[in-house]
């Protein structure tokens, strides 16, 4: 299989709601997580569809949402869907900075990931 991901992935347990363009939610569990998006196991009663657009929340356990992103649908399988990252607040931002820098151990990457985010993606206000 030909890889194109720019951004690497960190497995991340934790819980993610999906939130449609008509408000529509769903619970589910994470997978995975870049500073591109998300990989989530597909919601129990989803029949959403690659392209389809809306906002992914991460949860921490204790805490209220972590992460908020919007953006749109990139894959599903029968198990999984991928969410693309298309705009995200700063203070995402910070939280994903600080879960690569735990986990990656490589600044040089760290940089490198930041700038390909920040030069592709849009930067919501507060």
């Amino acid at each position: 299989m030909n890889e194109k991901r720019r951004f690497v992935r960190i497995p991340l347990d934790g819980r993610v709601v999906l939130e449609d363009e008509r408000g529509n939610r769903w619970d589910s569990l994470l997978e995975d997580v870049s500073l591109k998006g998300a990989l989530f196991r597909k919601p129990s009663g989803w029949q959403g569809r690659r392209g389809d657009t809306g906002r992914l929340e991460l949860f921490s356990e204790k805490d209220g949402p972590l992460i908020t992103m919007q953006g749109d649908i990139a894959h599903v399988t029968a198990d999984h869907v991928g969410f693309h990252c298309a705009a995200i607040d700063m203070d995402s931002i910070s939280h994903l900075r600080r879960l690569l820098e735990l986990n990656l151990g490589d600044e040089a990457l760290l940089e490198r990931e930041l700038g390909e985010l920040i030069s592709g993606t849009h930067i919501l206000d507060e």
